[in-house]
């Protein structure tokens, strides 16, 4: 890494941790532990990394209006997006649904662009434009032959397709005038505050899984997602949104292909390994960009 770039170093741990935590969390959820309770488990999990940050800054919390208003539209829209996304994973096919909200780098990038005058060289481009073409391909999953119930899971994808592309440029926006510690402190308190509409989303029901290998196990799976999240908003302290979010959406899913891949053996589909090679070589443009 060169000297003067902190946020390819915060980059590499979030799309690290991201990466890992992808590939296990499907573990507790397939041993009988909902998602809608893992969002929970998540949320509780993000009180860590947050108390440990504001501990770094000497407690200096910003609490004056605008740094508030900010730090709860960052929570609500990134924490609000993932509770929406369950409910379109309910109504839609996930095959069509992850690839329309991978997209979200698009909004971002554009908001970037027009509001913050964000700009990059060519170079820089070309390996965003890899990006946004590497992410759906890493999101393809092949048709199951369940289709969609409704049209309601695309007015759903679009809401979290736009929630998690705004959040990253607000991310960007706050970071012009608050601590990275603050954003994350109130991205931790929006999570909690949707903990109740997880809870309620949870079907009952079916048998749950409380031993350890459910809720304990789930929150060290999830603390990797916490951890990464802190990065992340480090990472947009120090760079460019346009260039932060499309690296971190594409170089993340690869980590956790190669992970999955030594884990349960499975050869992924050739739209996922050109995927992969897009990814890295996005990474690489990226990472090499210059400030």
């Amino acid at each position: 890494m060169k000297k003067g770039k902190p946020w390819l170093f915060y980059a590499i741990i979030t799309t690290t941790f991201w990466g890992v935590w992808g590939a296990l969390i499907e573990i507790p959820e397939k041993g009988g532990f909902p998602a809608t309770l893992g969002y929970s488990v998540w949320a509780l999990t993000m009180i860590i990394p947050a108390v440990i940050a504001l501990k770094m800054v000497n407690w200096k919390l910003e609490y004056d209006g605008r740094s508030i208003f900010l730090g709860a539209v960052i929570g609500f829209t990134g924490a609000g997006g993932q509770l929406i996304l369950f409910q379109a994973l309910r109504t839609g096919p996930a095959y069509l649904v992850f690839p329309f909200i991978s997209l979200s780098p698009v909004v971002t990038i554009l908001l970037s662009y027009v509001f913050l005058k964000e700009r990059s060289s060519r170079r820089g481009w070309i390996g965003i434009i890899l990006a946004l073409i590497a992410i759906p391909l890493l999101s393809y999953q092949s048709a199951s032959g369940n289709g969609a119930d409704s049209y309601l899971w695309i007015i759903l994808a679009l809401l979290v397709f736009l929630a998690w592309g705004f959040q990253a440029y607000v991310m960007k926006f706050a970071n012009e005038t608050m601590k990275a510690e603050s954003i994350f402190f109130y991205m931790m308190v929006t999570g909690i505050l949707l903990i109740p509409f997880a809870i309620w989303m949870t079907d009952f029901s079916q048998p749950i899984n409380w031993g350890f290998s459910g809720p304990w196990l789930t929150a060290i799976i999830q603390i990797l997602n916490a951890i990464g999240a802190l990065m992340l908003v480090f990472a947009f302290r120090y760079g460019k949104a346009m260039i932060v979010s499309p690296m971190t959406n594409a170089l993340a899913p690869v980590i956790t292909i190669i992970i999955s891949l030594s884990i349960y053996q499975v050869i992924p589909n050739p739209v996922i390994i050109a995927g992969m090679a897009l990814a890295i070589g996005s990474a690489f443009l990226l990472a090499i960009e210059e400030e």
